[in-house]
């Protein structure tokens, strides 16, 4: 199998992982305004439940199924035994937990109010084992992943404004949640016999697999409490309007996150294929890069949206998420946190084969989390679970890099974080004065543009390394220069 272009890669999983936070971000302001806090703030709750289940049905084979499946990738034979083992692990887990998820409707009080929301979103549990969404990303078919996913996203946000029309439609908007991120595992499904052979090579050996998974399985456990644990622990002691007012800050969070982690995914079987054939300097290359575009395309996402928090939420949601903008603020610094523990974490310490070291952060920070927000939430309700949440992440990631002290200095060579923060606060100082004079979306679209423009600009100027390569990536994919280069070659 040839290497794909990183780049093509990560444009394609950044419209991927993007796609899974816009569809939301989309379809929020006209799902907030219909179904207003309460509304918002049942899905919300009932998709952060079933995400616990979720982690026990996955049983860590997203991430355990990419490494593997990447290590294996140039023979068939073995990337179809492995597949499909992992395949049945997940199948196994994933029909289990369902029939728990399940009995837990009937005999929860809790969860008996809302049984037909329960019901609907459950499907999430199967639909997700039979994706096999790992073994695509192993081989790199983000073009693929992307195209497929925007399709039933689509399908899924003209559905929402044709029937989603008032209060009681939140049921509704809960299934086409389900419908957009998870329905196009169906198509996976159907499209596999591309890559694999439908049969195993010999007998399943499924217990090799097991110990390894369940390392994986722990950490996305652990990960998930401090990500949906606040949306729960808020669902409980609080209201749901709270869970509402927090729900639209992290949702904005959210998609920051997902530009940022994009390229984790597409460089984690890439990092495994480097270290599995002894290129250990281009190991460190890759992630040295990795490290630098995540604080050079961070910093600024930061600090912009820190400063726009008000009127990014009520552009969104509207005046009544008012107390929606200060959990926002106090969160911002997890896309920096989020981002660099992508990249020591899964892309490191998971190549390295040192996953435990990745579950020892993420059950510190989950434990920090649940601390936290048991003392804030009841007084400080949304406010509180973000202290929490970023706190959480600050420990993850101190951890981490402690676990590659002998290695995480070589992340950092020739770092030039002075022009980034030089950059980023020059570019603030004009879009600053124009808060007093434009608002709403002309605000935003202004302020924003300038912005990212500046920075851009200013970082050229000072020649800083991704600059540089970004322009050089700008000009190679540019549809007129491949023209001129096609003709010279002609020539």
């Amino acid at each position: 199998m040839k290497n794909k272009s990183i780049t093509v890669n990560y444009i394609m999983n950044i419209v991927l992982t993007m796609s899974s936070f816009l569809f939301p971000l989309i379809t929020f302001p006209y799902a907030a305004r219909i179904l207003q806090p309460v509304g918002m703030g049942k899905v919300s709750f009932a998709a952060s439940l079933i995400s616990y289940f979720s982690i026990f049905a996955q049983f860590g084979i997203p991430i355990y199924g990419i490494r593997e499946c990447a290590k294996v990738r140039d023979n068939r034979n073995e990337l179809s035994q492995t597949a499909l083992e992992l395949f049945l692990i997940n199948l196994i887990t994933s029909i289990s937990v369902s029939a728990l998820f399940i009995i837990s409707i009937f005999i929860v009080p809790k969860l008996q109010q809302e049984k037909p929301l329960y019901m609907i979103m459950g499907i999430s549990l199967l639909l997700n084992a039979i994706g096999m969404e790992w073994l695509y990303k192993a081989l790199e078919e983000y073009t693929y992943i992307a195209i497929r996913s925007i399709a039933f996203k689509l399908i899924a946000c003209v559905l929402l404004f044709s029937v989603v029309a008032t209060e009681s439609d939140y049921v509704i908007y809960g299934f086409l949640t389900i419908f957009a991120a998870s329905a196009s595992n169906i198509w996976n499904a159907v499209n596999v016999r591309k890559y694999i052979h439908l049969k195993f090579q010999r007998k399943p050996q499924l217990v090799r697999h097991c110990k390894s998974a369940l390392v994986f399985a722990a950490m996305s456990f652990s990960t998930t409490i401090y990500i949906n644990m606040d949306i729960v622990m808020l669902g409980f002691i609080k209201s749901a309007s709270e869970v509402g007012y927090y729900d639209a800050a992290v949702k904005i969070k959210k998609v920051l996150v997902s530009a940022i982690t994009a390229l984790g995914s597409v460089l984690l079987p890439r990092a495994a294929f480097l270290l599995k054939t002894d290129k250990t300097d281009s190991f460190f290359r890759l992630n040295s890069k990795a490290v630098k575009y995540v604080i050079t395309a961070s910093v600024p996402l930061m600090l912009y949206f820190t400063m726009f928090a008000r009127e990014c939420i009520f552009l969104l949601c509207g005046s009544s998420y008012d107390k929606a903008v200060f959990p926002m603020r106090i969160i911002m610094p997890t896309v920096l946190l989020i981002g660099m523990s992508n990249v020591t974490g899964i892309q490191m310490l998971v190549s390295f084969g040192k996953e435990k070291a990745v579950l020892l952060s993420e059950i510190c920070g989950a434990i920090v989390d649940l601390i936290l927000n048991a003392l804030l939430i009841p007084k400080h309700g949304a406010m509180g679970a973000a202290v929490g949440t970023t706190v959480a992440e600050i420990l993850v990631l101190v951890i981490q890099c402690f676990a590659l002290k002998d290695t995480v200095g070589m992340l950092f060579i020739d770092m030039e974080l002075k022009k980034v923060l030089t950059a980023s606060g020059l570019a603030l100082l004009p879009i600053w004065f124009m808060k007093f004079v434009l608002s709403g979306f002309v605000l935003l679209s202004c302020s924003s543009a300038l912005y990212f423009i500046l920075y851009i600009a200013i970082l050229m100027a000072e020649k800083d390394e991704m600059a540089v390569l970004l322009r050089k990536e700008l000009k190679r994919i540019c549809p007129r220069n491949k023209w001129r280069i096609k003709c010279e070659k002609k020539r």
